[in-house]
């Protein structure tokens, strides 16, 4: 996809929208929930690069953000949907989110972003409870201008994950999206994928209330001024109908 598009007088470049997986690889994730992790964000790249392509003035970029003993990300910058590449990731460790909350913030400040950047879409998945001292990164996360404007999303994973985390991360509880089985994880990260179209559309609110608007009207310390963005909860998938022994 080309970074500018064509119109009367010159060109106009297209604004980067940035899409951060953030993946919790600790031990608990070992095995089925870390395989289908792998299997389901491969699968939806292509879907992704599809919108992309029917949003010529925006340039979606993409960067994997992985968690255990200690955080790292899978790509030094951000990568066009088109160029990226999975790295199947593999889990072993403890929880320490809260190393993953400061390398996020370290990439949202308007040097890393761009003035012209349409708000990111971060997507958390993580089965677990923190290990570290998580709640000092996530204040300073929260403080940011781009955090502010950011579609932030949460994949719970098993019974055990500890929701009131990911409702602190996300700031409103529709977002934390519960997966108690390897079904419903690959659907709930299709559907968060989709929140790419809601952002490059420009979507604006509804007074329905099955949709929840992430609030980017406001104008903060050079962030791009954009309307609320909406995303449509009405289309999240159901939970099926699961034997016990497949629920984690």
């Amino acid at each position: 996809m080309s970074d500018v598009i064509a119109r009367p007088g010159g060109e106009l470049a297209s604004r980067p929208l940035h899409f951060f997986w953030v993946v919790d690889c600790s031990g608990s994730m070992y095995g089925e929930k870390i395989g289908v992790v792998n299997n389901a964000i491969q699968s939806v790249l292509p879907e992704m690069k599809d919108e992309a392509d029917d949003n010529p003035n925006a340039q979606l970029l993409i960067r994997t953000l992985k968690f255990s003993s200690g955080a790292s990300w899978i790509t030094d910058e951000p990568v066009k949907v088109e160029d990226y590449v999975w790295e199947d990731l593999e889990a072993a460790g403890v929880t320490d989110l809260g190393k993953a909350f400061d390398l996020l913030s370290a990439q949202l400040s308007v040097e890393q972003m761009g003035e012209r950047a349409l708000p990111p879409v971060i997507v958390l998945l993580s089965d677990g409870q923190p290990t570290d001292d998580y709640k000092s990164s996530l204040a300073k996360f929260h403080k940011l201008p781009w955090s502010k404007k950011a579609v932030k999303i949460a994949i719970s994973i098993g019974q055990d994950a500890d929701d009131d985390v990911l409702i602190e991360f996300t700031g409103n509880r529709e977002l934390v999206l519960n997966a108690n089985n390897a079904t419903m994880l690959a659907k709930m990260i299709k559907w968060a994928s989709t929140a790419v179209s809601a952002v490059s559309s420009g979507a604006s609110s509804s007074d329905t209330d099955s949709d929840v608007s992430a609030d980017t009207s406001s104008e903060d310390n050079g962030v791009s001024n954009n309307g609320p963005i909406i995303l449509d909860m009405n289309n999240i998938p159901e939970p099926d109908d699961i034997n016990g022994n497949d629920v984690w």
